[in-house]
């Protein structure tokens, strides 16, 4: 008999959860979702967000990341129903035994509260209002030049404006890729490629292995009290993590866009062939250099081309990095969403300025708890948030902008002593 999935009535097979648990290998990998089970075995190649990101939750229960990042769950739903495989058996819980039943409930209410306060909802005007004022400031670098010509202040002031110009656009393209701006997801996508292409998520943040902002652990960086022990205890070294508070100045902010995005987007483009992705790339490049070739010459626009990298660089590491390389880093543990994204970020505290430098990712708490959250919403979510910590004694972390900066190298040099101690005694 056909089963339920295929639009028959016939009943679907039961699973427990030890069922479920074992099939999170590369062979065979299912998820539950709303108590319904799925094999994506084969899907997650063709997932649209990737397969690392859907593989990550192979074995668990993904109700709630799901819920998190798909804004048109009827449309997604309708798609999967050729992956639905099952269901859990009555007697077993919605979630993971292990997991904290009370919290995961809590939350759902949360979100369910969020919804109906409009909160998802984006206000468009703000979002034209951002992208307005980063074209009035791309004109104005321009300006700057046409008007005083290239001698070296000038020069420096449009690097710094071309600068601005890259970060906030870098922080817009985050809004669009967040699906955050548009009731639809293909607007997003499609203004997303315009803003990274003319102007300018991870689901398991800081769990090693499935959050693509550590992998620089341990190639570069020992990152986290644990990760970093059992680094030394391996004696493996492939930097002197002891130093690496004092080499990041050097490798990290200043050439992360510079030395490796650079090349990777195009990369990630041509192995993926992604051509219009590429096209739009290169048009950026194409008018960055009919801009500016007649004013500065082929050398003066390759050299303001490079100091802009290096001041993109340095406000994009700095700001994405602060709310997270402090934070717990390990494997992954498998807890409730809501632990999962408190233990792994902090937020920096509001004020006009921290907002609008970091793009509203001082607000990294809400953001990670709702991913498809309009930014100008953040602060309105944050006392929920709070006091639903404080219920189950979580801890919600916000301090000053400069304190979170600072706290990088504390984290570093912590984490690179631990690994040396390791390393030479046990």
């Amino acid at each position: 008999m056909a089963d339920k999935a295929t639009g028959c009535a016939a009943e679907l097979p039961h699973y427990t959860w030890e069922e479920v648990q074992k099939r999170s290998t590369r062979e065979e990998r299912w998820l539950v979702i709303n108590r319904k089970v799925y094999d994506i075995t084969r899907f997650c190649y063709k997932h649209p967000g990737g397969s690392r990101v859907i593989s990550h939750y192979a074995g668990q229960d993904a109700t709630d990341p799901f819920t998190a990042f798909h804004i048109d769950k009827e449309l997604v739903q309708k798609h999967m129903k050729c992956l639905l495989i099952g269901e859990l058996a009555p007697g077993e819980p919605c979630m993971e035994p292990s997991k904290n039943a009370a919290l995961v409930e809590d939350f759902r209410a949360l979100r369910s509260t969020v919804e109906q306060m409009g909160l998802l909802k984006p206000n468009k005007l703000f979002f034209f209002a951002v992208l307005v004022h980063i074209l009035l400031i791309d004109v104005l670098a321009w300006l700057n030049l046409y008007y005083f010509g290239p001698s070296l202040i000038p020069f420096l002031i449009t690097a710094l404006l071309l600068g601005t110009v890259q970060a906030q656009a870098g922080w817009l393209q985050h809004d669009f890729g967040h699906l955050s701006v548009f009731s639809k997801s293909k607007w997003n996508h499609l203004v997303h490629k315009f803003v990274i292409g003319h102007l300018k998520h991870h689901a398991k943040p800081n769990c090693f292995r499935k959050d693509p902002d550590i992998n620089m652990h341990p190639l570069f960086f020992a990152l986290g009290k644990k990760l970093s022990v059992e680094l030394g205890v391996k004696k493996k070294k492939y930097m002197p993590y002891n130093h690496q508070h004092k080499y990041f100045f050097l490798i990290g902010p200043p050439a992360l866009i510079p030395l490796y995005f650079q090349w990777y987007i195009f990369y990630f483009a041509v192995q993926r062939r992604q051509w219009m992705d590429l096209a739009w790339m290169i048009s950026f490049y194409v008018r960055f250099g009919m801009t500016y070739i007649p004013l500065l010459g082929i050398g003066g626009t390759i050299s303001i081309f490079i100091l802009v990298r290096f001041l993109e660089s340095n406000w994009f590491v700095w700001v994405t990095q602060m709310n997270h390389i402090p934070m717990h880093i390990n494997y992954d543990e498998n807890k409730e969403w809501m632990s999962t994204q408190l233990q792994a970020t902090c937020n920096v505290d509001q004020s006009f300025f921290n907002d609008w430098f970091s793009g509203h990712l001082n607000f990294q708490i809400e953001h990670h708890l709702f991913p498809t959250m309009p930014r100008h919403n953040y602060s309105k979510v944050a006392p929920l948030v709070l006091s639903l910590c404080k219920k189950y004694g979580i801890d919600y972390q916000s301090k000053p902008l400069f304190t979170a900066f600072a706290d990088i190298v504390h984290s570093l040099k912590e984490s690179g002593e631990l690994w040396l101690d390791a390393y030479l005694h046990k």
